[in-house]
């Protein structure tokens, strides 16, 4: 099969739907499928091989200028191809965070217009290149915040169209109110004419067929799978010990400090804030017989440096008030750094504010036998349920999503029960 594949990159930032979307075109690949995966916006950045194209379309800054400035549609292609040069979008993009909601929400409807709206001539290269160099079989979007242009791909290609649902919901929320109800009203009119849409979990699919009025028999729901293999090769577990067996280890000795772990983005909508309120609340209890060390890795955008300034601080009061408590931020990782620091850590923790729809780092976490502390919505009832069923015994725990309370004692009872890893069957990714 032939399949095109559209993924929208994050300006430089380690995007889970990039890593998703990467990861699954790199499958359909080893499959023997014809897979193009196509960037959009941005080049991606993924922690594992890239197997993308060499070039952008829609080109994130001929997007942008095209809508600020309605002349720049009548430039010539080869400026257009000049300022999509991935290297020149990828520099020019880095500060990408600091867009105004105002902003994004008039391109993101001028965009969801397709033809219709100011990208026009970006839609039209796009089409262009993939009637005559591609001619594709199926067309597999990463969300529906990128097809305006669906109507026009069938009718001139006659091709197949899947939308991925992962995060528009997230994306939506950002904006006004007005752009809002605007874009929800442009997302369902192109409906009709997609073939059907992927989701990762029940709910989430159940909370998008009703946002954007989409059938039952157009919904698909897909469990999410990551490639294993490196995850358990890094999980420190004895070489003795066969998957599927229960069993803890002990990492190498690092006294008795329990290291709670956050690996996810530093922005509030990833709960950042709610793990240092966490701490905060803990703190107090903590003794020379049971320290806490807070461990935070992930990538911090523009939009979110003062927010990160305001944890920092209080981070630092509660380390000076409470000797007991100590923390560390170990920035943006990169592959090898995410293996080195789930290895590192004795609890998993993201406490995200927002329904997540896929959850992908609660399964590299528990690939690497971790424990952990997630909250009871978006994809993480679900995947608890099906970690527990594959394992046959219970890995780690949830609160209700909407009470610190609940969040404190939960993480309390699993640091008091002295978490270690165990050793899971391969066939939970």
């Amino acid at each position: 099969m032939k399949i095109t594949y559209l993924t929208a990159g994050a300006a430089g930032m380690y995007c889970g739907s990039c890593m998703n979307d990467n990861a699954v075109a790199r499958e359909l690949i080893r499959e023997g499928h014809e897979c193009l995966l196509i960037p959009v916006y941005t080049p991606i950045r993924t922690d594992d091989d890239d197997v993308s194209v060499g070039r952008v379309f829609l080109g994130g800054v001929n997007v942008y200028l095209q809508q600020q400035v309605g002349w720049l549609a009548r430039l010539p292609r080869f400026v257009d191809a000049i300022l999509n040069q991935p290297w020149l979008i990828q520099w020019l993009t880095r500060d990408a965070g600091k867009t105004s909601p105002k902003l994004l929400g008039a391109l993101t409807i001028s965009m969801l217009q397709g033809f219709r709206g100011k990208q026009r001539k970006e839609f039209e290269r796009l089409l262009d290149w993939l009637a005559s160099d591609v001619r594709p079989d199926t067309i597999l979007l990463t969300n529906l915040l990128i097809g305006g242009a669906i109507p026009t791909l069938k009718q001139r290609l006659g091709a197949r169209v899947f939308v991925t649902l992962q995060g528009d919901d997230i994306f939506l929320d950002s904006l006004s109110p007005q752009d809002r109800l605007q874009c929800e009203r442009l997302m369902q009119d192109l409906v009709a004419d997609v073939d059907g849409f992927i989701v990762h979990s029940h709910a989430y699919g159940q909370s998008m067929a009703s946002r954007f009025r989409i059938p039952h028999s157009k919904m698909h729901v897909v469990p999410l799978g990551i490639d294993a293999r490196e995850f358990t090769s890094h999980s420190a577990l004895g070489e003795d010990q066969a998957p599927g067996q229960r069993q803890t280890v002990q990492e190498s000795p690092k006294g008795n400090v329990a290291k709670l772990g956050y690996l996810a983005r530093m922005a509030p909508e990833k709960g950042l804030h709610q793990i240092v309120d966490a701490c905060e609340r803990i703190a107090p209890s903590l003794s020379r017989d049971r320290p806490l060390h807070l461990q935070m890795a992930g990538w911090m955008g523009p939009q979110h440096v003062d927010f990160w300034e305001q944890q920092k601080s209080r981070l630092e009061r509660v380390a000076a008030e409470h000797p007991c408590f100590t923390w560390e931020y170990a920035g943006s990782v990169d592959r090898a750094g995410k293996l080195d620091f789930l290895r590192s850590i004795d609890l998993f923790c993201v406490p995200t504010v927002y329904a997540e729809p896929k959850g992908r780092f609660l399964l590299e976490a528990v690939c690497m036998g971790l424990p952990y502390v997630m909250p009871n919505h978006g994809a993480f009832p679900e995947l608890h349920r099906r970690i527990e069923s594959v394992a046959g015994y219970p890995l780690g725990k949830l609160f209700q999503h909407d009470s610190m309370e609940d969040l404190v004692t939960v993480l309390q009872e699993a640091l008091e029960a002295s978490p270690r890893r165990q050793m899971v069957p391969e066939a939970l990714a």
